[in-house]
C-alpha cells in the first residue's frame, strides 16, 4: 500500500490512513506500507538547501530532503500502534534499499527483504518511507521527485506482493480529466503500455518511472482514493483501476478487449514548440541540433522534419518542456554556427493532445477520426507524432479543453 503527500497531510489524515491499513490487515493480508512526505514538505526542505548554499552538495541535499518521509513513516507507525496493531518503520538504509550513487536522482538496484518478510510474518505492519535509499558507500540517496511511487512498486516486486495499491487524491484512472469532461468514465483496467503512454503525455495519476518498473517486474498496480470513509470496505472490494499486463487483460476481458479502441485522452500544457528554419539538408545536420540538447539533459519529444526545399534546405520542428525553453534557445544560439540555421521560431503557447489505446494495433482509422473531429471544430493541428498505441497532436493552448471534449465524444468515451 502506498500513500501520497495529500493522504499524509496532517494528524487527522494520517490517522485515517492508519484505519485503512488496519482494515486491509483485518481482511487477511500481510501489509507493507510506503509513504510520501506531507504535502508541501519536500518543497520546504528543498528551499532550505537552496538558502543554505545555492551550489549545494547533492549528498547533503539528500540527507535533508529524505527527512520528510522519515517523519511520516514514524508517525504512521505510531498511529497504527495506537489503534492496537503491531507496526514498525523501516528506513531506506535499514532494509536496505540499495541504489546507485546518483544523488537526488538515484535508481534502485536491489532491496533486501528477509528481515522485512520475517517481521510481516509475525503480523507486524511494515511502514517504509518512499523516495529514499542507500548508496554503495553508505550514504542516504533519494530517487527524484515522485520517487515514492517507484519505491512502492520496487518494494512490491522485492516482496513478491500480490499487488501494489497506490492511494491518491483520485479514485482511479479516467478516460480523461473529469475536471474538463464531466462525462469521463473511470476505467476498471488499463494495460502497462497504455498507462505508460498516458503518464508520458500528461496524465498525472502515476509517475512514468513507476509504471515502467511495474511492467518490467510484472507488479499489478491498483489506483485507489485515500479519501474514503472510515467504515468503507477494504481495497479488495473498492472499484479502483487495476494496471495489468496485456495478457492478463485479455484473460479478464476476453474477446471484448479490443472493442474499446481508445482507452484515454490526455492533455499536456507543459510543452513548447521550437522551429529552426533553413537547415542544410545533409547527413548529420539534425545531429548537430539534438547533440547539445542531449548533453544538457533537455528532453526532446515530438520531432518533425519538413520535406527538403529546392535549395537543399529544410525546417526542423520539435518540442521541449516549457521549463527548458529558455535554456534550449540559449544552447541553439550558442551552436548556431555549427548547426547553420537561419532563425529560431519559439512558441510556448501550445498544448499536446494525445489519444491512447491498445485497440489501435488492430483497427484502422483512429488518426483519421481525430483529425476530422478537430477539423470540424476549426482546431488547427500544428504537429503530429505517433506510436503503436498513441497519436499526439500539437494545438494552440487556448483550444485545449475544447479539443479534449470533442475527442472524448468522437471516440464514444462519454458515459451514459
Amino acid at each position: 500500500m502506498k500513500f501520497g503527500g495529500t493522504s499524509m497531510a496532517g494528524t487527522e489524515r494520517i490517522r485515517r490512513v492508519a484505519q485503512i491499513v488496519r482494515r486491509q490487515q483485518a481482511a487477511g493480508h500481510e501489509v507493507a506500507v510506503v509513504v510520501s512526505a506531507m504535502s508541501g514538505e519536500t518543497d520546504r526542505l528543498v528551499n532550505f538547501c537552496r538558502e543554505a548554499n545555492p551550489l549545494y552538495d547533492p549528498a547533503e541535499y539528500d540527507v535533508v530532503v529524505a527527512a520528510g518521509e522519515q517523519v511520516t513513516s514514524g508517525l504512521l507507525a505510531l498511529h497504527i500502534q495506537a489503534l492496537g496493531s503491531k507496526a514498525r518503520s523501516w528506513l531506506g538504509w535499514q532494509l536496505p534499499v540499495h541504489t546507485d550513487d546518483a544523488h537526488a536522482r538515484a535508481r534502485i538496484g536491489t532491496i533486501n527483504c528477509e528481515a522485512l518478510l520475517a517481521s510481516m510474518g509475525t503480523g507486524e505492519i511494515a511502514v517504509i518511507p518512499g523516495f529514499q535509499g542507500l548508496s554503495a558507500d553508505g550514504r542516504v540517496t533519494t530517487l527524484g521527485r515522485g520517487g515514492s511511487d517507484t519505491s512502492a512498486v520496487a518494494v512490491a516486486a522485492a516482496l513478491g506482493a500480490d499487488r501494489c495499491d497506490i492511494y491518491t487524491d483520485v479514485d482511479g484512472v479516467y478516460t480523461t480529466d473529469p475536471r474538463i469532461v464531466a462525462k469521463a468514465r473511470k476505467l476498471r483496467h488499463v494495460t502497462y503500455e497504455e498507462m505508460l503512454e498516458l503518464a508520458s503525455v500528461g496524465s498525472k495519476v502515476l509517475q512514468t518511472r513507476s509504471v515502467s518498473l511495474a511492467m518490467k517486474e510484472g507488479v499489478r498496480v491498483q489506483v485507489l482514493s485515500s479519501f474514503i470513509e472510515a467504515d468503507s470496505p477494504p481495497a479488495d472490494s473498492l472499484p479502483g483501476t487495476m494496471i495489468v499486463s496485456e495478457e492478463e487483460l485479455l484473460e479478464i476481458e476476453g474477446p471484448d478487449m479490443e472493442s474499446q479502441l481508445i482507452t484515454g485522452i490526455a492533455a499536456d500544457r507543459n510543452e513548447a514548440k521550437v522551429t529552426l528554419t533553413r537547415i542544410a539538408d545533409r547527413p548529420g545536420a539534425v545531429a548537430t541540433i539534438f547533440g547539445p540538447l542531449a548533453a544538457a539533459n533537455i528532453n526532446v519529444d515530438m520531432i518533425i522534419q519538413n520535406v527538403a526545399k529546392d535549395l537543399g534546405e529544410t525546417d526542423v520542428t520539435f518540442t521541449v518542456p516549457i521549463a527548458d525553453l529558455a535554456r534550449t534557445q540559449a544552447l541553439l544560439e550558442e551552436h548556431k554556427a555549427t548547426i547553420g540555421y537561419n532563425r529560431i521560431i519559439a512558441n510556448g503557447k501550445v498544448a499536446k493532445i494525445s489519444v491512447v489505446g491498445v485497440g489501435m494495433r488492430s483497427h484502422a482509422g483512429i488518426a483519421a477520426t481525430m483529425f476530422k473531429a478537430l477539423a470540424d471544430r476549426g482546431i488547427n493541428i500544428q504537429t503530429i507524432s505517433t506510436s503503436e498505441i498513441k497519436v499526439s497532436v500539437l494545438i494552440d493552448e487556448d483550444e485545449t479543453e475544447l479539443a479534449v471534449r470533442v475527442l472524448h465524444t468522437a471516440y464514444g468515451l462519454d458515459s451514459e
